[in-house]
């Protein structure tokens, strides 16, 4: 029997196993709008396309599943960029399928009609423009094949009107076969062997733990190796929950894990700075070695041999040189590793590594993570202190991007992997709340709690609708210190004190503006405030947007300057 294209979109989906669609109709995909209560696969209607792309995304990290958003040509297309190179960055799976005007008129400057394709080539892992109606079926199957394999990314399929109104049978490929694409997913032993024979030997390693981490479902065996190995744990801010904050004892009781030294570089702790700049062997797993991270790149690392593991060649030695390459999986990598270790055991391995051990604790007791309590003001590491307190690291946190962002990087204390959703390369305002709706939609029964600044926040704050309108409970903390604060502090830091822009005044009343959507609206204005305001949000079954006033001119510490060795923090 033959199906129109609409019919067949539905058909691949199912077999994908798609359950939600995050989308916003237009002219160009009317045809698929129209078949779409057909089939049992849920639509959420947002209110601002790069609304979709975000939720589709949080949706993606926070399950692993690959996230879908279905948009209309021209703007609803272009809307969903900032969305796509967010994904792209940080390497989440997602399917972003736009419509596209009928085929006879690409090129003639059709009413919304945009080049998508162009456009979005630089920032997808494949860009696809269905032009016949056979080929349909064969594109959506690679897309999401592409998505979810190898390193994880974001795909575009182009669907032109008429196409989708075209008919041919419905036969969904069983297989991918694509010439010249062919991740390497397991890792040359003969490198891993030579890794191993440095990390042996060496006495004072790091390991330095990526999104890749996480991507790979590596964590526990990450535990192990560096468990066996006893050599410290840091992590980029995408690795973060990929290596637990905190273990617990016998008796039920949480403490720090003495192997864990919080996230490197521009906001990291000071040991874990330290202890990167005076290592003898950097042990890279899914790291992309960012500039945010190393800081001044000719004095990164400089007494460190580095090994690195990455799923993507050409993420290996392109930002520093690496003494041992290892292209594959993290996971089959770590595996190999292990079994290297449990075959060739270090005698004293525990004595070998306790000097290192100790200097790493000296400088976490020297400089520790702190800020000043004042009893008059909010301060926002308190609320974010508060938050982890008393959810007890349970819930999905999902930040905008700014001050807050690194204060919950910092005094959030992750132990599980898919608990924080971030943008971390692009640096995305906005990504937060739209991503906490995605993650809601995939753990319906989670708590998930955006944490965003009052900037980022009014960038996709449309969203409320979105949120009320189908019954998604989560629950965002503003830290409103009525400024775009990391640029305010730039500005205070680095430009004279020069506050051109920064400032926000005019915001609006946002308890005021969450009962105009018919959310939950309640603000803090004291510390003794704050538990009460957060134990009333966790408890309402609807979206609550919390307002905590905080301290106007915080800064986040340490900061290392622009053009600085990670070595030369600012601590206060």
């Amino acid at each position: 029997m033959k199906m129109k294209g609409s019919q067949i979109f539905f058909e691949c989906l199912k077999k994908e196993g798609v359950e939600v669609i995050f989308g916003f109709p237009g002219g160009a995909v009317l045809d698929i709008y129209h078949e779409m209560p057909k089939h049992d696969i849920r639509h959420i209607l947002v209110r601002h396309e790069q609304g979709a792309a975000h939720m589709a995304d949080g949706y993606a990290r926070s399950s692993g599943r690959v996230g879908v958003c279905l948009v209309t040509s021209g703007p609803g297309a272009t809307n969903t960029v900032t969305g796509i190179a967010t994904a792209y960055m940080d390497s989440v799976p997602m399917v972003v399928f736009t419509g596209q005007v009928p085929t006879p008129l690409i090129g003639d400057d059709a009413f919304q009609e945009v080049d998508i394709i162009g456009i979005t080539r630089p920032c997808t892992k494949h860009s696809y423009l269905v032009r016949n109606i056979n080929d349909l079926q064969t594109v959506i199957r690679e897309a999401f094949y592409l998505a979810r394999t190898g390193r994880p990314g974001p795909v575009v399929v182009d669907l032109p009107k008429d196409v989708i109104q075209a008919q041919t049978e419905f036969k969904y490929p069983k297989k991918v076969d694509l010439p010249g694409y062919h991740p390497t997913l397991e890792a040359h032993s003969g490198q891993v062997k030579r890794a191993h024979d440095i990390l042996k030997k060496s006495k004072a390693p790091v390991i330095f733990a990526g999104g890749g981490i996480i991507i790979s479902e590596s964590t526990r065996e990450l535990m192990k190796i560096a468990n066996l190995l006893q050599a410290p744990v840091t992590c980029s801010l995408m690795g973060l929950g990929g290596f637990p904050a905190g273990v617990t004892d016998s008796d039920g009781r949480r403490r720090p894990n003495p192997l864990w030294l919080g996230m490197v570089g521009m906001h990291g702790t000071y040991q874990a700075n330290m202890a990167i700049s005076h290592a003898d062997v950097i042990f890279g797993v899914g790291v992309r070695f960012d500039d945010r991270v190393t800081g001044k790149i000719s004095e990164f690392a400089p007494k460190a041999r580095i090994i690195h593991i990455d799923v993507d060649p050409s993420s290996i030695s392109k930002n520093v040189d690496v003494d041992v390459p290892i292209v594959g999986d993290c996971k089959n990598a770590l595996q190999q590793l292990i079994r290297f270790c449990e075959a060739e055991p270090i005698e004293n391995q525990a004595a070998a590594r306790r000097p290192w051990l100790e200097q790493i604790d000296k400088w976490r007791k020297d400089h520790p993570l702190t800020y000043s309590k004042d009893c008059e003001v909010i301060k926002p590491q308190y609320v974010i202190e508060k938050i982890c307190e008393m959810t007890g690291g349970n819930a999905i946190i999902t930040t905008e991007v700014g001050q807050h962002q690194m204060w919950t990087a910092q005094f959030y204390e992750f132990d599980r992997p898919r608990t924080l959703l971030t943008s971390g390369g692009l640096g995305t305002m906005g990504y937060g709340f739209p991503a906490a709706i995605g993650a809601q939609m995939a753990f319906p029964d989670k708590l998930v709690i955006d944490i965003a600044g009052d900037g980022s926040i009014q960038m996709n704050i449309q969203e409320l609708c979105t949120a009320v309108c189908n019954d998604i409970p989560v629950k965002v903390a503003i830290l409103n210190n009525k400024y775009l604060g990391l640029p305010r502090q730039w500005q205070e830091l680095f430009y004279e004190k020069n506050y051109t822009g920064s400032c926000l005044e005019g915001s609006p009343d946002f308890v005021k503006l969450a009962e105009s959507y018919g959310a939950v609206g309640l603000r803090a204005v004291k510390p003794e405030e704050v538990e009460p305001v957060l134990r009333e949000a966790f408890r309402i079954k609807k979206p609550v947007l919390m307002d905590f006033v905080v301290s106007r001119e915080e800064g986040v510490y340490p900061i290392v300057p622009p053009g600085k060795s990670i070595t030369e923090m600012l601590l206060a």
